[in-house]
Parts: structure tokens; sequence; C-alpha cells
């Protein structure tokens, strides 16, 4: 059976994309949808959008279906049978950085759902840079401040600053090794549909660009920013990180943003008490696993460390579902589009 043309739904478009998620995103991280790799899915008779990354075998859905709580299941239902109308091979479907409030709507279409990892977030309103929580952060500010970093907002439309970016990218990924690709999908990018909005914290010293931030929308019940993109020199001093999210952080507060969201870390905050029903336990042993040993993998404690070093208001877990159980194909398939392997 093939879905006529007519009942096909429209291929959206960026503004399409953009208002649904205005509209409908509560998730701190929701303005990675626009991602210039990732696809949007919506229905003429569901209004929402669901963003995913298309494959034969295995599709990868991001952070659940952003509609109107009533119509969540609906849109998914829907995207569902979009999927698998018509077709010999019906790929499966992977949802990623799902929260609380969608596993049950997960659960209830049988699909497996484990906690992922934590995401983090600073209420603006509350927060205070003196004090013991942040001590580590204003030594290392004021260590940068000492060897000459200072930080400005970049400007959308200098080309000359793009291509200082361009070289911070490249000395960041030779840092890392030759092997080593930057993460994709679950965080953001330069450019791509999603630039107009997002907004660039630039740290310089001695006339050179040695570290930049990205910073995305927040819509919702949480509304502010999300620190997104963090790239550094190899030569930028210790403290130019914290000074270039603080810099931003004074100026989000000074213009009334309620919160900065420090985004998910997986396999981070792990624990029982987050575990839904339908967990694997075999998945459950290896998240741990690699937030116990797998610094090679992915730098859990690196990074929670940074997260907890801001003093976050929140901390929440996420999760990760899988139709029809975890599969290897499912798992390689995630890692792959994640960019870890």
């Amino acid at each position: 059976m093939t879905v006529p043309p007519h009942l096909l739904p429209p291929r959206p478009g960026v503004d399409d994309a953009t208002l649904a998620l205005r509209t409908y995103s509560d998730h701190p991280s929701g303005y990675l949808a626009l991602n210039r790799t990732t696809s949007w899915y919506m229905c003429p008779r569901v209004p929402g959008l669901i963003a995913h990354r298309p494959g034969r075998h295995q599709v990868i859905q991001f952070a659940g279906p952003f509609a109107a709580p009533a119509d969540r299941g609906r849109l998914l239902d829907e995207f569902l049978f979009q999927l698998h109308a018509g077709r010999f091979h019906k790929p499966q479907l992977t949802a990623v950085q799902l929260q609380r409030r969608h596993v049950a709507l997960y659960e209830r279409r049988d699909f497996t759902v484990n906690q992922l990892g934590s995401t983090y977030g600073i209420d603006l309103t509350r927060f205070e840079l003196r004090g013991k929580p942040l001590a580590k952060v204003r030594q290392n500010v004021n260590r940068a401040r000492r060897e000459g970093v200072t930080v400005t907002e970049a400007h959308s439309g200098d080309l000359g600053q793009h291509k200082e970016l361009d070289a911070i990218d490249a000395a960041w990924l030779r840092a890392k090794g030759r092997h080593v690709r930057p993460l994709t999908f679950l965080v953001g990018e330069r450019g791509g549909p999603g630039a107009p909005l997002r907004r660039t914290f630039v740290a310089r010293r001695q006339g050179r660009t040695v570290g930049y931030i990205t910073y995305s929308p927040v819509w919702g019940s949480r509304p502010g920013w999300l620190y997104d993109l963090t790239r550094r020199s190899p030569h930028a001093p210790v403290g130019t990180v914290e000074l270039i999210n603080l810099t931003a952080l004074t100026r989000f507060q000074d213009e009334g943003a309620g919160w900065l969201h420090l985004g998910l870390t997986p396999c981070a905050g792990l624990a029982d008490e987050h575990e839904p029903a339908s967990a694997s336990r075999t998945l459950t042993r290896a998240l741990r696993a690699v937030a116990d040993h797998g610094q090679a993998l992915y730098p859990v404690r690196t990074q929670e460390a940074f997260k907890r070093k801001w003093a976050p208001h929140l901390i929440e877990p996420e999760y990760v579902a899988f139709q029809n159980g975890v599969r290897p194909r499912a798992i390689g398939r995630l890692l792959k589009v994640t960019g870890v392997l």
C-alpha cells in the first residue's frame, strides 16, 4: 500500500519549522531541531513538528513531538504511520533527548525507554557570582582577564570574523586528534537554518581570536538561552571559556532573560529513580559503564563538572526510546548520527 500524494504532508520550510518551535517547544534544546542536516515532519491534521534524521532502517527523532500536550500522541502516531506506510523495509524509530513528560507517551507505544543523561539550567533571576559555589568560576575568569582575554558579542555580517571562527574550529579538531569528529545532531552549529536567531560571543587575546560560544533561543516554560557550541584554541588561557560564558550570562541577565540552559550531558546523573519501567537493563549497565570508564568515548565527567561548576538550579533527566527494543543496529545508527562513531 502506498500513500496517495494528496495525503502526504507538504515539506515544511524554515519559517514553518521556526514558527512551530516558537509555538510548541518547551525543551531547552529545542532550537537544535533547526540544524541543517535535520528533517522536519509536519502534518496538516495535527499542528506541530517532529524533527528527525531520516534513514533506511533507523530513523532518529530529536526531542519528542513539538506539539500541544493534547496533540503529542496524535502527531507521533501520524509520523509513525508515514514512516511505515507502503514500505517493504519499515524503518524503526529511535527518539533521543526526550523529557520526563514524554516517557509514558512512548511506553504506551511499546518503546523501550532509558535515561540517557541529564540536562542543567541556571535561573538567571537567582544567579550570583559571589559565594563558595562559584569560587572556581571566579578564579578561572580572573586568570583569563590577567592574561589579557576580552570578550565581545559577534556581528553576524562580519565575514572576516567568520574566517577567524573557521580557524578556531580547525585548530580545535586538530587538537582533539585526527580520528575525532565533532558531535552532531545533539549540539548546534554555526550557520544553517538557525543562524538568524543564534548569538555568538567571541574571546580575543592580543588581537587574535582564541575561542567562542554560541547561544540558541529557548522558548516555553523556562525561556532564555541555551549554551551550545563551544570552541577554543589550544593556546587559549585557562578560564577563557568561563569568561565567555560569564560575559554572555551577564548580558542575558541585563536583558531580562529567565534562564541559561547548559544542555544535555549524556551518561551524567544516571540514577535508579530516573529509570522508567520499560528500561533495558543491558543498556542501563552499558551507559553507566561509559559514565565510569568511558572517558575516551565521551568525556562525561569533564562535561558534568563544568556544568556543575556554575551551581545550576535545575538538573533534570533526559531519555532515549527505542521502537521494538534496543538492538545493535539502532545503537550503531544513534552513535553514528550523533558523531560519536
